[in-house]
């Protein structure tokens, strides 16, 4: 067996022809690229074992998970069931991706087969909790009055532990919700959520969220929204140190990077795969951000809501992808994501980092023979 890890140029010794996308990433031939998949595959999954995920350290913790959503891979170790739904164009058929194995890794062969020849898109994300908090396509909004769609399935590929899968690249008008949720925080009760995300597929535009939302798709005004926010965004005068991107709060009305509507201290998030986390409590809110391949969370902000955001109103709805009032004009790549019922501790928090750097974002190797 050799070894051909992605973007690098070993295809001399094993004759391979390469190709150079507009993107400037090396991609094998699609004959290739599909074999090397399949071998990818039976090589990792003769390893892939269930091991705890951040849902079990949520749960074990006291703060269980009330949504777990994710494109690559199970939030708990012993999770079997669906991680999305693709619909493809030829036919307007779907299929469900579920995991390889219990506790492991999104089966993008069965995608691969299924979207063959044809375009796919993401309509459901499922929830992998008991509350079944699942997204589906967005709904027309106060801010963009049209349904949204969804992303290209195949639009972005990368390896998690080795395993090849896809992630959900939004384009802009593309988004997910929910609104009749069971389980997630509303008023001032405390919860806690991250996301891990694309560091380098971003803009300034309103709103690449995760998190939670009004129940409507409209603006209720401050503190009807506690979500994760990743991007650039300079509206209204908010925004962290240097240029971004930051992990910052939407509370609605507002991006908040800390109490104020510039805080320095919260530094831009500077890696190819990111994870962004914010905490709500009675009377106050955490966020912190880190390098999702590496190292541990840094806290870019703890302390005292901003002005008029306390006692919070938040109502519960599920947004990925939008804003609160549906403003769809944002870009990013979502991974994975979760939310709690309560108020994470920094252990946990750390342990929860621990297993998503554990998890290998990346561009593993490709086993060919």
């Amino acid at each position: 067996l050799a070894l051909l890890s992605f973007g690098r140029a070993h295809s001399s010794s094993l004759n391979l022809r390469l190709f150079r996308s507009s993107s400037s990433r090396l991609y094998a031939r699609p004959s290739v690229a599909r074999d090397m998949k399949v071998l990818l595959l039976a090589a990792t999954s003769l390893t892939a074992a269930a091991v705890n995920g951040p849902c079990d350290i949520y749960d074990a913790a006291g703060t269980p998970c009330v949504a777990a959503h994710s494109m690559v891979r199970a939030l708990y170790g012993a999770y079997t069931g669906p991680l999305y739904r693709v619909k493809r164009s030829s036919d307007n058929a779907a299929k469900t991706i579920g995991v390889l194995a219990a506790g492991g890794f999104a089966d993008s062969m069965a995608q691969d087969a299924f979207c063959d020849g044809t375009a796919c898109t993401v309509d459901r994300i499922f929830d992998q909790s008991s509350k079944d908090n699942h997204l589906d396509l967005a709904p027309p909004g106060g801010a963009a009055p049209h349904p949204d769609r969804g992303v290209n399935a195949t639009r972005e590929e990368l390896t998690v532990g080795g395993h090849s899968v896809y992630g959900a690249y939004f384009e802009g008008a593309m988004g997910y919700r929910n609104d009749k949720t069971s389980g997630v925080a509303i008023g001032d009760e405390a919860e806690s959520m991250y996301m891990v995300a694309s560091g380098k597929h971003y803009n300034g535009a309103c709103c690449f969220d995760y998190g939670n939302a009004e129940i409507d798709s409209k603006d209720h005004g401050p503190g009807t929204m506690e979500a994760i926010y990743f991007g650039n965004s300079k509206v209204g005068g908010h925004g962290g140190g240097g240029d971004g991107p930051w992990v910052m709060a939407d509370l609605e009305d507002g991006l908040w990077p800390g109490n104020m509507k510039l805080f320095p201290s919260n530094t831009p998030l500077l890696a190819d795969f990111v994870t962004a986390m914010v905490k709500g409590t009675g009377g106050g809110f955490t966020l912190k951000g880190g390098d999702a391949q590496a190292g541990p969370l840094k806290k870019m902000y703890e302390g005292e809501r901003p002005t008029n955001y306390n006692p919070m109103k938040k109502q519960g709805a599920i947004v990925l992808g939008i804003g609160g009032d549906n403003s769809d004009w944002a870009v990013g790549t979502f991974y994975e994501g979760v939310m709690t019922s309560g108020f994470s501790s920094d252990a946990v928090d750390d342990s929860v980092q621990a297993n998503i750097v554990a998890a290998g974002y990346g561009h593993g190797s490709v086993i060919v023979v």
